[in-house]
């Protein structure tokens, strides 16, 4: 089986490269990353080979396809900062490009599985369910929806083509940390309770999310490219959990009593309430995530203790 992970050097790419080559240790693996905001140490360990490129450039997918025919792509590249505006690049790095990815499928006979976000959901109300409420506040969102959008025109058009997108919700875990400001605040806030200083959260703490451990979104991966389904799915847990929880959380397992400072949120496009349902991941993929938050928590704590 050869695999190829587009985005292998960034947080959740890096963590299917070496999930994959650790349980199909026969599979060749193959990371396509432009290190933009990837990081080689994500990848020690990582036994398979890196291409290093950009997934807008059209020469560089006819390059691909004369040199290689993978079974499999997973596909992570995109721009993750929800805060960049430039709406030219956001589409053209996480829409556009996907086409390439998907001509190139079609010429492999390869599944793709894909990371599509909740942020397609905007604020509309939770449970955020895959066939309603697709009204993002942001260039990022829509960016996604259009990924959405792509995937489902090649799925009608050609039905041997096997697509799986995942719109992910707050994905957190190792290696994550290079993504500097965009890490989750689950990373940011620990970081900073661990070196003793109050945690920082927008007022007043109540805005909930459905955070998700990386090992779960890992494992709905690995699902997606052993059963033979096609179609796009929520990845959660499927509960909400407020910021002031987290914090809790973190109090608790670092054995501390710091207490929160609340500021004033400086965005108008931020989600409130996030919380997936994923009675079609369960179902279709046979998806149940291992992990709550405690758990969760608990768990990346080992990896981001000194």
């Amino acid at each position: 089986m050869r695999v190829l992970v587009t985005g292998g050097a960034g947080f959740i790419g890096s963590n299917i490269a070496l999930a994959v080559q650790e349980r199909y240790p026969q599979a060749k693996v193959y990371v396509l990353d432009n290190f933009s905001s990837g990081h080689f140490k994500n990848l020690i360990g990582f036994k398979g080979e890196v291409i290093t490129g950009d997934i807008r450039d059209r020469e560089l997918w006819d390059e691909l396809r004369k040199r290689f025919a993978f079974d499999v792509i997973f596909h992570e590249a995109a721009i993750t900062d929800t805060t960049v505006m430039d709406q030219k690049l956001m589409m053209e790095v996480n829409a556009d490009s996907f086409r390439h990815i998907l001509d190139s499928a079609l010429e492999w006979n390869a599944k793709v599985i894909y990371a599509s976000s909740a942020g397609v959901y905007g604020n509309t109300p939770a449970p955020m369910k895959e066939d309603r409420g697709l009204e993002p506040e942001n260039i990022y969102g829509f960016s996604k929806l259009m990924m959405d959008h792509i995937a489902q025109d090649y799925m009608e058009r050609f039905p041997e083509l096997r697509v799986v997108g995942f719109r992910y919700f707050n994905v957190y875990g190792p290696r994550e940390s290079y993504k500097g400001k965009t890490a989750s605040m689950i990373y940011q806030l620990a970081l900073k309770m661990l070196h003793g200083q109050r945690p920082r959260i927008f007022k007043w703490g109540e805005q909930k999310r459905d955070f998700v451990y990386v090992k779960d979104v890992v494992k709905a991966n690995l699902l997606a490219l052993e059963r033979e389904v096609s179609g796009i799915f929520n990845i959660a847990t499927g509960r909400s959990r407020s910021f002031n929880e987290i914090i809790e959380i973190l109090n608790r397992e670092l054995g501390k009593s710091l207490e929160t400072e609340y500021f004033d949120c400086p965005y108008d496009f931020y989600q409130e309430h996030t919380e997936a349902d994923i009675s079609r991941a369960k179902e279709e993929l046979g998806y149940e995530p291992e992990y709550t938050l405690e758990e969760g928590i608990r768990d990346y704590l080992r990896y981001i203790k000194p």
